[in-house]
């Protein structure tokens, strides 16, 4: 196979955007979950 190393680096591209975009959602989700938690303490602090 002469073009394995094309092959091989479309494969490393295609893996290292998966991972990125993996690594970004995980960022939102923790975002995400920190606003919810100071969410919940500021409605627990206008019920008291």
């Amino acid at each position: 196979m002469e073009n394995g190393g094309y092959l091989f680096a479309a494969y490393s591209v295609v893996w290292v955007a998966v991972f990125a975009y993996i690594t970004l959602l995980i960022r939102r989700q923790k975002r995400l979950h920190r606003d919810i938690e100071l969410l919940r303490q500021a409605r627990e602090k206008q019920d008291k």
